[in-house]
């Protein structure tokens, strides 16, 4: 199948996801995940109607964006090191992993020096695997009240990466444990619209148990050489 065929799919499974939800599909919003793939593919993506795209390395992220114009919108769903954060103000539309003070308070001193702000996602694990970037449920509260002091810095919402799993269903209660903490933090005054989980082995689950955006790369582009 070409790309525009693995997109095609890809937005229907959402559709149908959404719909089984309660919800509607223009209600999720996908981010192609475009990580290692050269930019000759992703514009097959971007002709076939996609324009938001996810890369994990700010390196890799520059490359690429001098390819295409602003009409392509770009996130940065990787691990983000406090000394490549000065790479990506006023270029990215939202970063998924924010879970270290030393980046945020980056961020804030840069958005402060050029008069702009960054918005973002703070990524949690709640699976229980060391190993996995995150912050831990138990120390969302201390986070939240120092990126409170950080007025440049905004909180759309929460990302989770789920273990890797054969059947997706072996995961759906990461997605609900997630869905629980974010409605936890808006019943308490959040003003979060954006919960991220799901990638092309359980995104129609993660949709069923309240994402708002999904992360799908080789489901789109092919498996990754």
């Amino acid at each position: 199948m070409s790309i525009a065929e693995n997109l095609a799919e890809v937005k229907g499974n959402i559709a149908r996801a959404a719909i089984k939800s309660g919800r509607k599909p223009e209600d999720i919003t996908l981010i192609a995940v475009s990580k290692t793939y050269p930019s000759e593919i992703i514009k097959q993506a971007v002709d076939a109607g996609q324009t938001r795209f996810g890369e994990n390395r700010v390196q890799e992220f520059n490359q690429k964006i001098v390819n295409f114009d602003k009409k392509v919108r770009w996130d940065i769903i990787g691990q983000l090191q406090k000394n490549k954060v000065k790479y990506i103000i006023d270029r990215v539309e939202l970063v998924h992993s924010l879970c270290t003070l030393s980046t945020a308070k980056e961020m804030q001193r840069l958005c402060e020096r050029d008069n702009t702000r960054i918005q973002c996602l703070i990524e949690l694990s709640v699976a229980g695997e060391e190993q996995k970037a995150g912050l831990t449920e138990s120390e969302l509260d201390d986070f939240l009240l120092e990126i409170d002091k950080l007025d440049r810095v905004e909180i759309r919402g929460l990302m989770t990466v789920a273990p890797f799993a054969e059947d997706a269903e072996d995961v759906r209660p990461v997605f609900a444990k997630m869905k629980k903490i974010f409605d936890k933090y808006c019943a308490l005054g959040r003003d979060w619209d954006t919960l991220s989980m799901g990638m092309s082995g359980d995104y129609e689950v993660a949709i069923e148990e309240g994402a708002t955006m999904v992360r799908v790369g080789s489901a789109i582009f092919g498996k990754r050489q």
